[in-house]
């Protein structure tokens, strides 16, 4: 019997279920970083020059791919942008294809 790999192979739902946990990691943590300054998604969004809705995408597991939105996004939770990318590097399987 020849078996072959497709979508729905164990291996690649495995795969997207980590990725889609790395998401949801990674937007908990720009949450909860939010709440502990206590801001809105919308002051957060207008300091980092992002509509509200792109932020409230990203805290639901949306990854930006522009650095410059890092950039702004650390900003805008009044932490280092280093600290920024230590959090994307933790998630970082998220950004993979």
């Amino acid at each position: 019997m020849i078996m072959s790999r497709s979508a729905s192979c164990p291996a690649a739902s495995a795969l997207n279920a980590r990725r889609d946990g790395l998401r949801c990691l990674f937007g908990s943590m720009v949450q909860d970083r939010r709440e502990m300054i206590q801001r809105s998604v919308e002051d957060c969004a207008r300091l980092s020059g992002m509509e509200s809705s792109e932020w409230s995408a990203i805290e639901a597991g949306y990854i930006p791919a522009d650095p410059s939105k890092l950039r702004s996004m650390a900003a805008a939770l009044e932490i280092r942008y280093e600290q920024l990318l230590m959090m994307v590097h933790l998630c970082q399987g998220a950004w993979a294809e």
